[in-house]
C-alpha cells in the first residue's frame, strides 16, 4: 500500500516509517521542517514532505494515491506557546488530514491520540469509556481532536483512534531516560511514597498496534488505549531500570509537597527569558498522578499482543543508550 506518516520523523513516526518500509509498503513521511531524520528516512526509501498539517494544500498533496493515514503529527508540550498554537496544530489540523482523506478517498485514518485524556486514574485500571480528564493543553487539544474522527466516521471515512500510554524504547534519547541517568548515579530520589502507578509502552508494541489497526474492517469507529501487559508502581520500575542496568540503587523517600511548589515556581521563572524549566509541574505529576489501563479492548477487538515485556524493554533500551554513549 501507499501509506501516509504525519510525523514521521518523530519517536514513534520514525519507528512506524521503518516498520512499514520492512513490511514493503511506501510511506510518504510529512514532516514541518527538514533535519537531519528527514534525510535518514529518505535514506530508508520513503518519500518527504515537507510542511505543516495546518497547511490543507501541502496536506492534500500528501494524500495523492494514499490507502491508509496513520496521523501522529501534534504540538507537544512546547515551550512558550499559547493554546491557539495546540488547537491549530492538534485539532485544526488533525480536521485537514480527514477533509484532504476523504477528497482523495482514502480508505483509513488512524488517530494518534493520547493516555493523558485520562488524566489521574483514581480508580485503577481504567478503560476507554471512563475518567477521562485532560488537565493541559495538549492533553486537551488532543482529546477535542476524537470527535471530529468519529465526526467523519458518521460520514462514511473509516477511522479509528488509538490512545498510546508511556512511550519507550531505542530512539528515543528523552522520555525514559532521565530515569535511567538518575539511576546510573546509585541514587534516586523518591518523592512521596513511591506507589504512584505507571504503565508503560515498548516502542515495538505499539508499532504492532499501527499495523494490526490497517487492516480493513478492523477497529473503525472504535478507541483503543495502547499499552504494555503490566503497570507498575514507580519505585518498582525504578528498581527494575537498576536491575536492567545492573547496578545497586538506593531510593531516598522525601515530601512530596515541596517538589510541587518548586515546580510551579521553577516554570514560571522560566518562561520570561524563554528557557526550559528543569523541573516543572507536568514532571511533577509522574510522582502523584496514576496511569494504569484496562487493555482489554483492544486485545479484544485488534488482535493486540504486546510482545516486549517489561524487563526486556528496558535491557534493550539501556543498551541502545550505551550504544549511542548517553550512558557508561
Amino acid at each position: 500500500m501507499r501509506i501516509l506518516v504525519t510525523g514521521g520523523t518523530g519517536f514513534t513516526g520514525k519507528a512506524l516509517v521503518r516498520r512499514l518500509l520492512n513490511d514493503g509498503h511506501q510511506v510518504v513521511s510529512l514532516d514541518y521542517r527538514e533535519h537531519y531524520k528527514t534525510h535518514e528516512i529518505r535514506d530508508w526509501g520513503a518519500e518527504v514532505v515537507i510542511g505543516s498539517v495546518t497547511d490543507p494544500d501541502v496536506v492534500r498533496r500528501c494524500m495523492k494515491g494514499v490507502e491508509v493515514v496513520h496521523h501522529l503529527a501534534a504540538a507537544f508540550r512546547e515551550l512558550d506557546v499559547n493554546r491557539k498554537h495546540y488547537w491549530t496544530v492538534n485539532v485544526q489540523g488533525t480536521r485537514n488530514v480527514l477533509e484532504a482523506a476523504v477528497a482523495e478517498g482514502v480508505r483509513k485514518v488512524i488517530y494518534c491520540s493520547t493516555c493523558g485524556v485520562h488524566g489521574n486514574v483514581r480508580h485503577p485500571p481504567t478503560d476507554e469509556d471512563h475518567n477521562l480528564a485532560p488537565a493541559d493543553y495538549y492533553q486537551q487539544t488532543k482529546y477535542e481532536a476524537e470527535p471530529i474522527c468519529m465526526e467523519f466516521f458518521r460520514k462514511g471515512l473509516k477511522t479509528l483512534i488509538l490512545r498510546p500510554a508511556a512511550i519507550y524504547g531505542p530512539g528515543d534519547p528523552e522520555r525514559f531516560f532521565l530515569i535511567f541517568k538518575r539511576v546510573a548515579t546509585g541514587r534516586f530520589p523518591m518523592f512521596g511514597r513511591g506507589k504512584t502507578l505507571y504503565h508503560p509502552l515498548y516502542i515495538d508494541n505499539l508499532v504492532d498496534a499501527f499495523v494490526l489497526a490497517q487492516a480493513p474492517g478492523v477497529g473503525e469507529g472504535r478507541t483503543y488505549l495502547i499499552a504494555d501487559e503490566e503497570y507498575v508502581a514507580i519505585e518498582d520500575l525504578v528498581r527494575r531500570v537498576a536491575r536492567a542496568m545492573n547496578v545497586e540503587v538506593k531510593i531516598p523517600h522525601y515530601p512530596l509537597w515541596p517538589l510541587v511548589i518548586a515546580g510551579h515556581v521553577c516554570e514560571k521563572s522560566c518562561r520570561p527569558f524563554h528557557i526550559p524549566p528543569p523541573i516543572f509541574p507536568r514532571r511533577v505529576d509522574w510522582y502523584r498522578q496514576n496511569r494504569a489501563f484496562d487493555i482489554s479492548r483492544a486485545k479484544r477487538e485488534l488482535g493486540y499482543r504486546p510482545a516486549v515485556g517489561l524487563d526486556e524493554g528496558l535491557r534493550r533500551t539501556y543498551e541502545w543508550y550505551r550504544a549511542e554513549g548517553l550512558l557508561a
